[in-house]
């Protein structure tokens, strides 16, 4: 009897055949691509061998495996899938990104404002789709910085907390633009620059066409204004974010000198520090004026969405309120109308607005034992120029390899370091105070309110003063009474 496997076309074994076909493409080394998998192969034509064909028909990226014939019996082609080929990513348009972008941080930042105002307008009873958006696109506007013009006044005191929020959609829009074009981790500051530049056009255009359709009978917004008040915030935020993704901010620090990287970033720190100490006393004396805060919204005959507006109001100005408390521990103190002063050692005030915010002022000047609180930007001061010690000690451990950085500290930083950073510190911290203050106050109506928040240029030299003195102080101390750490495993 002869073999099955003698008769093309004959019963085989099925297990056999199984059996020879994973043999088969196992062993069979794959042809090169291109090589012609739906036709069989022509009688002399070698079982390793392929008809070649144009490249456009190996779409799919497979190889080919011709099973031999004297073990099926026939000819058979197996497409076995290959590697496939990487996809190359290529950048968006940098226009297309930065409208997207700059549109959709825009629209995150004005949608929750008119929900808010349209909500409490519904629930009065002053409904209308569009007077809600009207009324949000104003208060939107003075997030910004915008005045608004009003027929009681001019209406300038920006909510910073909407400004916050803001420049931290401005922050994530230069991020994704970066993305988008493909100039991630690259380290290029003219990509840095060229998407900051375009977000904050973009974003100028933005503005000054929502002042052009807010502006009407009972608000008067100039366009030009608001041009200009969304450009610079539009610069500013997508700037931090275009550095950072792009980490141009590294590039930049490479190239600036030491003394001046380490002053800037101790300034700010010691701002920081100070604004926080201020935000803790004010909120601390708001939680002690709290039945006062209670009398002055129950005061209100408004309803409920009356005096949850009245609240929203109130949390809006709450950074304000951390920069005004941050100016009073500095000492030259705020403003709450034409001709008013509170600081530490004086307190003359009129007739004030019924707001919940301002229930935790102080009754008057504090005594001697009030003046300890002129301690705690010091405080902070000092503990900016700590960290600067500390930073520079750690740093210099990790620079000096493997050996030193198990637990032990580097070489101590050099004096003409420290008093260089420390003293470039203050102007640093003082012109970053004195824009906040600046952006923190503003007129609210033509009367007695004309005049809210602190003297930015007051607030920003005594800032300037405390913080190169106490970063100095704190810098000097860690490096003088510094007990060195030994390195791990060692006696």
């Amino acid at each position: 009897m002869s073999s099955t496997t003698d008769r093309p076309g004959g019963s085989e074994d099925p297990f056999a055949v199984a059996e020879a076909l994973q043999s088969v493409v196992r062993d069979t080394e794959p042809l090169r691509p291109g090589a012609r998998d739906t036709e069989a192969l022509r009688p002399g034509v070698r079982d390793t061998e392929a008809l070649e064909v144009p490249p456009d028909r190996d779409e799919e990226n497979r190889d080919t495996v011709v099973v031999d014939e004297a073990m099926l019996g026939r000819r058979e082609t197996v497409r076995v899938p290959g590697p496939r080929r990487p996809e190359s990513r290529r950048g968006a348009p940098l226009p297309v990104a930065v409208l997207f972008a700059t549109l959709w941080a825009a629209l995150l930042t004005y949608l929750p404002v008119a929900a808010v105002l349209g909500l409490a307008r519904t629930l009065e009873g002053a409904g209308g789709l569009l007077g809600a958006a009207r009324a949000g696109a104003a208060a939107w506007l003075l997030g910004h910085g915008v005045p608004i013009g009003t027929s009681l006044g001019s209406l300038g005191l920006a909510p910073l907390l909407l400004t916050v929020l803001v420049v931290w959609r401005l922050n994530r829009a230069g991020l994704h633009v970066v993305r988008a074009i493909g100039a991630r981790r690259t380290g290029s500051i003219r990509s840095a620059l060229l998407v900051a530049t375009g977000v904050g056009v973009a974003y100028a255009g933005i503005g000054g066409l929502t002042a052009q359709l807010t502006d009407g009978r009972g608000t008067q917004v100039s366009t030009a204004g608001a041009a200009w008040h969304f450009l610079v915030l539009g610069l500013a935020g997508a700037l931090i974010g275009a550095v950072r993704g792009s980490d141009a901010v590294t590039t930049l620090a490479r190239r600036v000198p030491p003394v001046l990287r380490h002053g800037v970033r101790t300034g700010l720190v010691a701002v920081f520090l100070m604004v926080g100490a201020g935000a803790a006393v004010g909120g601390l004396s708001m939680a002690l004026g709290g039945g006062d805060a209670a009398k002055v919204l129950s005061a209100y005959h408004t309803g409920v969405a009356g005096r949850a507006g009245i609240t929203l109001i109130s949390v809006a100005y709450a950074a304000n309120a951390a920069i005004w408390a941050t100016a009073y521990l500095l000492g030259p103190g705020f403003a709450l109308g034409v001709g008013s002063v509170i600081r530490l050692t004086e307190f003359t005030v009129g007739d004030l607005p019924a707001l919940p915010l301002l229930a935790g002022l102080p009754d008057g000047p504090i005594g001697a034992a009030g003046t300890l609180l002129l301690m705690l930007p010091v405080i902070a001061g000092g503990a900016a120029g700590w960290g600067l010690t500390q930073r520079l000690r750690y740093g210099r451990a990790h620079a000096w390899g493997p050996g030193r950085g198990s637990g032990a500290d580097g070489p101590e930083p050099a004096w003409s370091l420290l008093v260089g950073a420390s003293l470039l510190a203050g102007p640093v911290a003082g012109l970053a105070m004195a824009v906040l203050a600046r952006a923190s106050g503003g007129p609210v109506g033509g009367g007695r309110l004309a005049e809210i928040g602190p003297v930015a240029g007051q607030v920003g030299l005594v800032a300037a003063i405390v913080a190169a003195v106490s970063v100095l102080a704190g810098a000097s101390a860690a490096r003088a009474f510094h007990a060195p750490r030994r390195p791990k495993g060692r006696k």
